[in-house]
């Protein structure tokens, strides 16, 4: 364990957003996305939801400025009903860590499975919401 990095982070996950370089792209599965047919990189966080990881990692992993939307959340089905309060739980918790506004793209169904192929890597995660999978592109650290 480290001072300063919450223990929702595993060694692997940690590693991961270590590796990671400016553009890289990291997806966080919900519970029903299909993570290993998709991962170039699998972690696997099961039992942990994607709020209280991004709350863990954030602190840590700057979102990039240099894009329209550094976060791409999967869109609801046409004609699906499901509810997305979760998505409302990201923009919080995104806003809390960034202080730009961040603007939230919403991509459809199978356009986000191909850009999911293309991410550094994939957090498969318990979390039960549905349309809750989010991916995150890596800013930079300045001075």
């Amino acid at each position: 364990m480290l001072k300063g990095i919450s223990n929702l982070i595993s060694p692997e996950l940690l590693k991961i957003l270590m590796e990671m370089g400016h553009g890289d792209e990291i997806v966080f599965g919900d519970g029903n996305f299909p993570a290993a047919s998709h991962a170039r990189r699998l972690v696997r966080e099961d039992g942990h939801g994607i709020p209280e990881l991004l709350q863990a990692i954030l602190p840590l992993f700057p979102l990039d400025t240099y894009v329209a939307s550094p976060a791409a959340l999967m869109a609801v089905m046409p004609g699906d009903p499901v509810q997305t309060p979760i998505w409302d739980e990201y923009r919080s918790i995104i806003s809390k860590f960034h202080h730009a506004k961040v603007e939230v793209e919403e991509m459809e169904r199978s356009a986000f499975y191909e850009r999911a192929k293309q991410a550094y890597a994939i957090v498969s995660t318990g979390e039960k919401a549905l349309y809750a999978n989010i991916i995150l592109k890596k800013g930079v650290i300045g001075e």
